[in-house]
C-alpha cells in the first residue's frame, strides 16, 4: 500500500462522485478531518474501513489499495481473444474481451490458458441441418465433467453450459468456422479449430 497513490485515489473518487470530505466523512462515521488526513497523505484509512470506502466510492478493493484506478485500454472485441475465468468453487464462467480483475466466491480469478486439443481429447464435430453438432465421450461426472462449450466467430460468442451427469449433446448454428473452446473442471481449457 502505498500511501500517496491512496490519497489520490480516494480524493479523485471522491470529487468524481460530487461529495465534499465532510460528505464522504458522514457516510462512513468518521470526522472530515480523517478523509483530509488521508487525502493529504498523513495517513492510510484502517483496514476494517477499506470494504465500506471501496463501496461508497464504488471501486474495487485491490484497486484502492494498489492505488491505481487507471483504465484499461480499448480492446478491439475480437471474441477469439476472449479471457476465461472460471471459479474453482463453484465453476462460474466469466468472460472479458480485455484486462480485468475477477473475483467470485471470495477469491480473485486467473486468467485460465487455453490449450489446443490433443487429438484424443478433441470433441466429435458434424455438420446437421446448418448446425455443429458436437457430441463427446468424455466423462460428466459430478467431480470430472466439462462445464461450458463456446463457439467464437469474429465478434460472436455462443456459449452453452454443461452439467455434470448430463452426456454432452449440443447443437450451435453453423455461422462460418471458428474456434470451439470447452472447459474440462480437472484438465482446464482446450480449443479446436472448426
Amino acid at each position: 500500500m502505498e500511501n500517496n497513490k491512496i490519497g489520490n485515489v480516494i480524493r479523485i473518487l471522491r470529487q468524481k462522485a460530487n461529495m465534499t470530505q465532510k460528505q464522504l466523512a458522514d457516510k462512513m462515521n468518521i470526522s472530515d478531518k480523517t478523509v483530509s488526513k488521508w487525502e493529504r497523505n498523513l495517513g492510510w484509512p484502517d483496514i476494517s474501513l477499506i470494504a465500506q470506502l471501496s463501496n461508497i466510492l464504488n471501486v474495487d478493493t485491490q484497486k484502492l489499495l494498489l492505488g491505481d484506478i487507471t483504465p484499461n485500454d480499448i480492446v478491439a472485441g475480437n471474441m477469439k481473444n476472449t479471457k476465461y475465468y472460471i471459479c474453482p468453487s463453484c465453476n462460474n464462467i466469466s468472460l472479458c474481451t480485455g484486462r480485468a480483475t475477477v473475483s467470485c466466491c471470495g477469491k480473485q480469478l486467473r486468467e485460465q490458458t487455453v490449450k489446443k486439443a490433443p487429438e484424443n481429447e478433441k470433441l466429435s464435430v458434424q455438420f446437421i441441418e446448418d448446425d455443429w453438432h458436437i457430441t463427446s465421450n468424455h466423462p460428466m461426472l459430478k467431480t470430472h465433467y466439462i462445464s461450458f462449450v463456446a463457439f467464437t466467430a469474429g465478434g460472436q460468442i455462443n456459449l452453452l453450459k454443461q452439467y455434470p451427469e448430463w452426456d454432452l449433446d449440443i447443437r450451435i448454428p453453423k455461422r462460418g468456422h471458428g474456434m470451439l473452446i470447452w472447459y474440462c473442471t480437472i484438465h482446464g481449457l482446450f480449443y479446436q479449430l472448426i
